[in-house]
């Protein structure tokens, strides 16, 4: 099975062409670009050359799958766009998966992943053996740090782009293709029909309709 795996839900926006076989996920062929607010302009690029490096067209595709965040409003807004796009314009199912759990998939013990989600906070989730057991949510970064201490108990690792923010080195600043198939693996393979694509936003995005204008009134 060929699928196309997307995710725009960080600074780093990833494409690639994943061959879907029996003994898991491979990478035929992958793009990463960075570009916090450039989401639109890299994407698009990104998916025509991970296609061409890897020898085949849209038309081969089988399944896309699209990384549902957490993430920032507008960048997450076109991966998931994309590729509703590309699954109704090819008659193909999307499949949508946290953006959390592809960089948590198949990493052993306590895990935390932490990812930007700008105004001064941060998206976490955190995991045993790949298995999520708490968010994901937003807070600000000493709020996390002092849970570590607290509730969350220890980590073994911490993995995303806003690592550095609770005082780890920097890991794996985004998801792999490959972790985001395995994550719809089971899905793919079952041919359950995708549900709606429903973004991780995780509060209100930045830009709001305007107001009703004022009305003036003249004496």
């Amino acid at each position: 099975m060929l699928v196309l795996a997307l995710d725009t839900a960080t600074a780093r926006i990833t494409a690639g062409v994943v061959e879907l076989g029996p003994e898991g996920p491979t990478i035929l062929a992958a793009r990463d670009a960075e570009g916090a607010r450039a989401h639109a302009e890299l994407l698009a690029p990104a998916i025509a050359e991970a296609l061409d490096e890897a020898g085949r067209t849209r038309a081969d595709l089988d399944a896309v799958v699209a990384g549902l965040g957490p993430g920032p409003f507008t960048g997450l807004r076109v991966g998931l766009v994309t590729a509703a796009a590309m699954g109704d314009g090819l008659g193909i199912p999307v499949h949508g998966v946290p953006t959390h759990d592809a960089l948590a998939v198949g990493v052993p013990g306590r895990l935390l992943v932490v990812t930007d989600a700008r105004r001064r906070e941060v998206y976490w989730s955190r995991y045993a053996d790949g298995v999520r057991t708490h968010g994901p949510e937003v807070v600000a970064p000493a709020e996390l740090a002092a849970r570590l201490g607290g509730d969350l108990g220890p980590v073994d690792r911490v993995v995303g782009d806003a690592a550095d923010k609770v005082g780890a080195p920097p890991d794996t600043p985004g998801p792999r293709p490959d972790g985001l198939v395995a994550v719809a693996a089971p899905a793919l393979r079952a041919g359950t029909e995708p549900g709606p694509l429903v973004p991780l936003y995780l509060r209100r995005p930045d830009a709001v309709p305007p107001g009703a204008p004022k009305t003036v009134t003249r004496a």
